[in-house]
């Protein structure tokens, strides 16, 4: 029967993670873990985020002074403020981060031990763990200004 069960008995499915920004998979173990917050904070991050090739045409035209553009930029940043769980992430990004990276790390192996359950603190949306005039600038940069250096109007 124990040999029965071995081959056909349901096997317990691998816990595997992507980066949850640049899509590529990250090794049981590896990467980095970061709150919301930590994300959102990064005016690197909205650099690159408001200037990918989905996001382009409504960044041009917020600086081409059009409300349709300001508007999808908007929610493009709501979009990812309101996340409410931890972000897994890979090596080839943290350098986007201010943050302390081998606390990062620590976090991501809680996070790989407990299969995705860890949380680290000040983990949720960016307005509830953000002071509010730091939130608020981190969204002015993120509607505003992000990727205006990037882009030619």
């Amino acid at each position: 029967m124990a040999l029965i069960n071995s081959l056909f008995g349901k096997k317990k499915k691998e816990f595997k993670a992507n980066c949850l920004i640049t899509k590529e998979p990250i090794e049981k173990g590896f990467g980095f873990l970061l709150t919301t917050a930590q994300v959102v904070a990064s005016r690197k991050y909205w650099d690159m985020i408001m200037t990918e090739p989905e996001t382009l045409s409504y960044t041009v035209s917020h600086f081409k002074n059009q409300p349709s553009g300001t508007q999808m930029r908007t929610m493009i940043f709501e979009k990812y403020a309101t996340i409410s769980k931890a972000w897994i992430i890979s090596d080839s990004i943290i350098n986007y981060f201010e943050v302390d990276k081998a606390e990062a790390r620590e976090n991501a192996k809680k996070w790989w031990a407990s299969e995705g359950v860890f949380s680290p603190e000040k983990t949720g949306p960016a307005d509830q763990v953000l002071e509010a005039t730091e939130f608020t600038v981190v969204k002015n940069y993120a509607i505003l200004e992000a990727g205006r250096g990037r882009v030619t109007v």
